[in-house]
C-alpha cells in the first residue's frame, strides 16, 4: 500500500514537471521590461517609459537623378524617464536602408536614425516607410522619405 502512494506521488510529480517544460507560449520580446516603473509604484509604466521625440517624421528629398544614393538623418531625442532601447528598424522597400544606434540612449540624450535611398533603376514620384521598433510605448516608431526620381538633368 505503501509503494502505491510512493508511486502516485512521482506520478503527479512527474506531470507537473512535464507540463512545465512543454509550455509552447514563448514570451514577447518586442517590448522591454522597464525596471524604473519598479521605483514608484504610483507610477504607470507610461510614465517612466522612453520617448522618442523626432525633430520631423518625414523628409522630402525632392528632385534627384536616377542612380543617385542620398541619405538623411531622422535627429531624434530621449524624452522619456528610462533608457531607449532600439530592437529593429526596417523600411518598406530594399532600395531604403535604415541604420540606428545599438546601445541604450538615455533620458535626455540626442541620436539618429540614419536611412539611405538608392534610386537606381527608379524613376518618378517615391515614398518609404521607416519602422523603429524600441522598447516605447507604443513600441513601434514611423518615419517616411520621400521624392522624385528623373531620368534627365536636374535644372
Amino acid at each position: 500500500m505503501k509503494s502505491i502512494y510512493i508511486l502516485a506521488a512521482n506520478l503527479v510529480l512527474f506531470t507537473s514537471l512535464q507540463s512545465c517544460s512543454n509550455n509552447s507560449q514563448k514570451a514577447s520580446t518586442d517590448l522591454v521590461e522597464n525596471p524604473v516603473s519598479a521605483s514608484d509604484p504610483n507610477a504607470s509604466v507610461a510614465d517612466n517609459a522612453p520617448m522618442m521625440s523626432f525633430d520631423e517624421l518625414t523628409h522630402d528629398f525632392g528632385k534627384i537623378k536616377e542612380g543617385e544614393v542620398i541619405t538623411y538623418r531622422f535627429k531624434f531625442k530621449n524624452t522619456g524617464k528610462s533608457d531607449l532601447l532600439i530592437s529593429s528598424a526596417s523600411a518598406s522597400c530594399g532600395c531604403t536602408v535604415p541604420s540606428y544606434p545599438k546601445e541604450p540612449i538615455a533620458p535626455g540624450t540626442e541620436a539618429g536614425i540614419d536611412v539611405q535611398f538608392n534610386s537606381k533603376d527608379k524613376s518618378g514620384m517615391f515614398d518609404k516607410t521607416i519602422t523603429i521598433i524600441a522598447n516605447t510605448i507604443p513600441n513601434d516608431n514611423h518615419l517616411a522619405i520621400k521624392g522624385e526620381v528623373i531620368s534627365e538633368s536636374i535644372n
